[in-house]
């Protein structure tokens, strides 16, 4: 039988360790333009507009993850493609490297490492009437970004740069796993995710949403069929959240991992549970 999610169900703030929280600080303030709303003890909360996206825990000397589960990118979203050109103004300006830049059909995207090597993606969404074909399949490419249109978007904007726009949210994360079926079995089969009707399909990678969207969660095998979780000693994603409009959407979803037998604890405000590479999600009420 079929579970589906509350179509507002959206993905909420990532947390990640780093080597040192200095220098993220710097990256993620003067080079993103978050905004920070508090630090101390060895970790920081930074966002948009009054919106947590990004949670840091120092491990002083962490090493990078390589060939690991866990985080390929966080991914947040701009409310506009002015917006998307303004971001890259100031990248250019502050001369922030980007590894790079595409053409979803349904979303234009930047794509970046922070001093960790954790991924993150920049993009705006394009209007909904534009993502499906005539057989109601979505449309879905990766082509280069056409950058001179979308700073074309910048032609009449003289406004200066002040961090990113307060509107961004957490649009999506994707995800390093071990093993496709069993992830598609606990993100749909369980959790109830959606798989959108995709015009083209990866053999290594698979994406599901709620309400509609393009998608809220990537999962991909490209570390390794079989890939180990994260050690503790590298800079890697601690946790993510799934984010509830209610309790009435929540307890569903609790309910299916009660007779699913897959454990899950209550802390900090939500329920903890992880996927089956080992990746910690935290269930919580908006």
């Amino acid at each position: 039988m079929a579970h589906v999610l509350d179509p507002r169900v959206t993905v909420g703030k990532v947390s990640l360790s780093v080597a040192s929280l200095e220098r993220s600080l710097r990256y993620y303030q003067d080079n993103i333009g978050l905004r920070l709303f508090e630090t101390g003890g060895g970790e920081a909360l930074l966002g948009a507009g009054d919106t947590p996206l990004v949670h840091l825990r120092e491990r002083a000397g962490a090493r990078p993850a390589r060939r690991m589960t866990g985080l390929y990118h966080f991914a947040i979203r701009v409310p506009s493609r002015l917006e998307l050109a303004r971001t890259i103004r100031h990248l250019a300006e502050s001369e922030t490297p980007i590894s790079g830049a595409s053409d979803h059909l349904f979303s234009e995207a930047l794509y970046l490492s922070d001093p960790d090597g954790h991924g993150i993606e920049i993009y705006r969404d394009r209007d909904r009437g534009g993502w499906y074909d005539g057989q109601g399949r979505m449309r879905v490419d990766t082509l280069p970004m056409d950058f001179d249109g979308v700073l074309g978007e910048l032609q009449n904007d003289r406004s200066p740069w002040e961090g990113i726009h307060p509107e961004t949210v957490m649009g999506h994360i994707h995800l390093h796993v071990a093993d496709l079926p069993s992830t598609d079995r606990f993100y749909v089969g369980v959790l109830g995710f959606e798989k959108p009707p995709f015009a083209m399909e990866l053999p290594s990678a698979s994406f599901v949403s709620a309400g509609g969207y393009h998608h809220h969660l990537g999962l991909n095998t490209w570390a390794g069929v079989g890939a180990p979780p994260p050690a503790e000693d590298t800079a890697h994603l601690l946790r993510y959240e799934i984010l509830f409009p209610d309790q009435a959407a929540l307890s569903p979803v609790l309910a299916r991992l009660d007779e699913a037998a897959i454990p899950h604890t209550g802390e900090a405000g939500g329920w903890l549970v992880r996927d089956p590479s080992q990746n910690t999600i935290l269930l919580r009420v908006a």
